[in-house]
């Protein structure tokens, strides 16, 4: 796994910092005026955790307008690992206590991934855990599973690449299945339950896969 630079983590504390100066500045020039009752502490702890997240939404949208994540093989020491690697900080001190957890529930989980930048199309909702959403690029209809896993980074020794995943209209990824980067689903296909699409895998419309690794099971004629 490659490091993490000082100059990378640098640049997130100080968009980091930035947040948290709005969050609290809002909560104390805005929320602090109004009349909170006798529950007024609690409620400007919970409004300023609020604004924080919102305000890290906002500020980690402008921040991939100016340094949008590529896609191919990061090389170290570029301006490329500096945007994958702030944005994994992103995820990892901010965003990974949003997306991995059961607590949040599934309409509102669509919402804070297209926050964070995932396409989805109407009617799609995911059950599991989109890891990459400003490269997660998905149809309408389509469900993603209890506790599955997409993601569109690989993480080799120190190599380091990142590939959107597309998945089409329509179809169904079982739950606690794995699809990684580079993935292409096609409509209407299924990944069954458990299965593990390895990277770059191409998938056809109305195809049916499963197995560890992933293989296909029924072909769109079959199915048919």
């Amino acid at each position: 796994m490659r490091a993490i630079k000082f100059c990378q983590v640098a640049v997130f504390l100080w968009l980091l910092l930035v947040i948290v100066a709005l969050a609290i500045g809002t909560t104390l020039l805005v929320i602090d005026r109004l009349p909170l009752g006798d529950f007024r502490g609690v409620t400007l702890v919970l409004a300023a955790v609020l604004l924080i997240y919102l305000y890290a939404f906002l500020v980690y949208r402008l921040f991939l307008l100016a340094l949008p994540l590529p896609e191919g093989e990061v090389v170290e020491h570029s301006r490329d690992e500096l945007a994958a690697n702030v944005n994994s900080l992103f995820y990892l001190l901010l965003f990974n206590s949003l997306i991995c957890t059961h607590f949040i529930p599934v309409p509102l989980q669509r919402l804070i991934y297209l926050a964070l930048g995932a396409r989805l199309g109407t009617n799609t909702y995911s059950a599991g855990a989109l890891l990459d959403p400003p490269l997660t690029r998905i149809g309408s209809n389509t469900i993603i599973g209890h506790e599955a896993v997409v993601f569109a980074h690989v993480v080799e020794g120190a190599r380091l690449e990142l590939w959107p995943v597309q998945i089409g209209n329509t179809v169904t990824i079982g739950a606690k299945a794995v699809v990684m980067a580079g993935v292409q689903i096609g409509d209407n296909a299924i990944v069954s339950t458990g299965a593990v699409v390895t990277k770059n895998t191409r998938i056809g419309a109305g195809e049916v896969w499963g197995g560890i690794p992933a293989r296909k099971l029924k072909s769109a004629a079959d199915a048919a």
